[in-house]
């Protein structure tokens, strides 16, 4: 390990943790149907990729309806319409901040313990509304996080630089010493650089296409350790 690696930051969702059944199609199907909706389960994944525009094109800031938007359409691509979509989409961000829908990746605590062992500071920088410091309780990763960071808390969302930076100055580390951990290109890696951090993806699926041959890329957790 490169011993100028001060500081690993982490993104949350779908980084660190999943989500189960209630933010799946199932889940989604039985949200619908208690606000009078029909929509296909099978259509889920599809409607998720469709969706993604309605994120792309913030302006980087923090709102709770840039998230309600993305749910409603969402459901929209799954076949729902009518009053009852935008009191499902309200239903389903309320929920995606309860921690008990999530589950750890197997491979999240043991990689956090071993770089907490060589002296790496850890943190989290997420774009989400869920409570950071609550998290890590939940998940019983108080011992391991050092400092947290939440779009909602921040204001600005991750591409823009000023959610890094801060998470930087909380830290006491500078941009050329830390590194920044996620799931997103976009969001993770090149807001990272934009920032002056370096920026790992980690690819659990299928890795982003425009990734080029000089991101580093990896498929899980554990192999952080080793391209730091």
């Amino acid at each position: 390990m490169v011993s100028r690696t001060a500081a690993v930051f982490f993104d949350v969702d779908f980084t660190l943790i999943h989500p189960g059944p209630r933010f799946q199609g199932v889940g989604y199907h039985a949200t619908c149907v208690r606000h009078g909706l029909q929509v296909d389960a099978a259509r889920f994944e599809q409607a998720v990729a469709g969706a993604a525009a309605v994120l792309e094109s913030s302006d980087q800031l923090y709102a709770a309806s840039l998230y309600v938007d993305y749910t409603r359409r969402i459901i929209e691509l799954m076949g729902g319409s009518g009053p009852g979509a935008d009191a499902a989409a309200r239903e389903l961000y309320d929920e995606w901040a309860q921690h008990h829908h999530f589950s750890l990746y197997d491979d999240v605590t043991e990689t956090l313990q071993q770089l907490r062992r060589q002296g790496v500071r850890l943190g989290l920088i997420s774009n989400s509304h869920r409570p950071l410091d609550t998290f890590r309780s939940h998940f019983e990763l108080d011992d391991l996080i050092s400092v947290s960071v939440s779009s909602s808390d921040h204001g600005f969302l991750k591409p823009h630089p000023k959610i890094f930076q801060s998470a930087l100055e909380l830290m006491q580390v500078s941009a050329s010493d830390a590194v920044m951990v996620g799931d997103s290109f976009t969001q993770d890696v090149m807001g990272a650089r934009a920032a002056g951090m370096r920026g790992i993806l980690l690819a659990r699926g299928v890795p982003d296409r425009r990734a080029g041959a000089d991101v580093t890329v990896i498929r899980g957790l554990s192999e952080l350790p080793g391209v730091l």
